[in-house]
């Protein structure tokens, strides 16, 4: 139950008048969203006063951190920053991390894993800082209206039922009923409305068009080949794929097998994108599932589409929820950085070690589909992604059955089940490790450069298991 009384909503017209009455040197938990993305203003501005109020041993969480979110680099180099919980990271924020660490840990989670941290009491919020484009007198709010409308918000539904102080930020403040509430009046304490919560056109960050490289349309033909072949394209088959130029390409594909046979999916699932939209409004899908929108298309559809539902992150991706979404999940398309010869993913780290991301979701939907498969090229910027042992595993290779490049399909030898589908097949089936010796040919045997020498945060699972470490970049001299 939160502090004050949920039938008065305390308004408030700016910070400095918020910051009067909470005293934030005895709540140093603090969370934040990351819906906006690369067009959020509310993560700096709060910090700002964490900042200049010298408040120290902050443990941070924000369900994602971006390049934009300068603040939180100002306040780890005033080491007023100890710990840092969140599920992706990217940007300086995590290039100075990589090189210095910070006082405490950081903890990378997963979706789903940082949901029932939250939800179970793992992770205590004392405040947190909801942006929010559109919400009423009484604290109800949804995220697909407002000059600034981000689409689902999804991310910070578990923060808003557990942290002791909810603040919502908004920059359209209607007396007006809100039907289906995303953030409900009885979980929020203060309302401050402020000129503007960020620039949505921000959160069209990274690739959110279908590629049309060579390499990436071969990738996708025989991922979608594979999925026909596997006979996992089929009425009422669920599916979930990424923003990324492959997963749309297959995603193309997919539709295109699916307008060829005449089949309706049940449900796509994660972050939505306009193409998702598109196959909903041609009948081809039943449901949209959407945690976080990917662009302004997939926000509109929110507005006016029946069928695209705004899931929190609980239900979307939390092992202990029993309405968990993904555990109906068929197929996942999802990338990565670096694959090694057990299968095992990173999307953490980069080959020296420096953080560029996080699981988000992919540990999360490699666990519970029915089929999961990592599309890449065999070769990225010259260096092979097979490698004897990734730098960072992100996703444990148990959960991931299927690799597919332009040269090649490599199936986890434990999923006998696909093999046995597959032995009348003509597409390229090559053991992992074939594949490695293809690439090594042009790229050479990449050497390993990891440090283990000091332990600067970790790897989280969606049960709690720590199933690898993050150590400080190797010193180049």
């Amino acid at each position: 139950m939160n502090q004050t009384d949920k039938k008065t909503k305390k308004i408030i017209k700016n910070f400095d008048e918020f910051f009067k009455l909470v005293n934030i040197h005895e709540n140093k938990n603090i969370s934040f969203h990351h819906h906006l993305r690369n067009g959020d203003y509310v993560i700096n501005r709060v910090l700002d006063y964490y900042f200049d109020k010298n408040v120290t041993n902050i443990n941070l969480f924000p369900s994602s951190i971006f390049p934009k979110y300068t603040k939180i680099l100002s306040l780890i180099k005033n080491k007023q920053i100890n710990d840092i919980t969140t599920n992706y990271c990217n940007g300086p924020v995590a290039e100075y991390i990589s090189n210095y660490g910070l006082p405490g840990n950081l903890i990378m989670q997963t979706h789903g894993g940082r949901a029932r941290a939250i939800l179970e009491g793992k992770s205590k919020i004392d405040i947190a800082y909801v942006a929010v484009p559109y919400a009423n007198l009484q604290g109800n709010a949804i995220g697909y209206r407002g000059k600034n409308k981000c689409g689902s918000l999804g991310y910070i539904i578990p923060d808003t039922l557990k942290a002791k102080i909810v603040v919502l930020v908004t920059d359209t403040l209607v007396d007006e009923i809100i039907e289906n509430p995303e953030i409900k009046s009885e979980n929020v304490d203060y309302i401050i409305q402020v000129d503007a919560i960020g620039d949505n056109l921000g959160i069209v960050s990274g690739t959110t068009s279908i590629t049309t490289n060579p390499i990436g349309v071969k990738i996708a033909k025989n991922t979608s080949s594979l999925l026909n072949e596997l006979g996992l394209i089929k009425n009422g088959f669920s599916f979930q794929s990424g923003a990324g130029g492959i997963s749309l390409r297959v995603t193309k594909d997919v539709k295109d097998i699916m307008i060829n046979k005449n089949i309706k999916a049940s449900f796509f699932s994660g972050g939505i994108t306009k193409y998702h939209v598109e196959m909903l409004e041609e009948g081809l899908v039943d449901r949209l599932y959407d945690v976080q929108c990917f662009d302004l298309e997939a926000v509109e559809s929110l507005n006016r589409n029946k069928k695209h539902f705004a899931i929190s992150a609980s239900q979307y991706a939390n092992p202990n929820n029993k309405n968990q979404i993904i555990k109906d999940l068929d197929v996942v398309i999802l990338g990565a950085t670096e694959i090694d010869y057990d299968f095992n993913v990173n999307v953490t780290t980069d080959s020296h070690q420096t953080i560029i991301g996080g699981s988000g979701g992919h540990s999360d939907t490699a666990t519970e589909s029915k089929v999961c498969v990592i599309v890449s090229p065999l070769i990225k910027g010259r260096i092979p992604i097979i490698k004897n042992r990734v730098t960072t595993i992100t996703t444990l290779g148990k959960n991931i059955d299927c690799f597919v490049t332009e040269r090649g399909i490599a199936i986890n030898p434990n999923r006998t089940d696909l093999l046995e589908k597959l032995k009348n097949t003509k597409l390229p089936i090559i053991e992992i490790e074939d594949l490695a010796k293809i690439a090594y040919k042009y790229t050479g045997i990449p050497r390993d450069i990891k440090d283990e020498e000091k332990v600067i945060g970790i790897i989280e699972d969606r049960t709690f298991e720590v199933i690898d470490k993050l150590y400080q970049k190797k010193k180049t001299t």
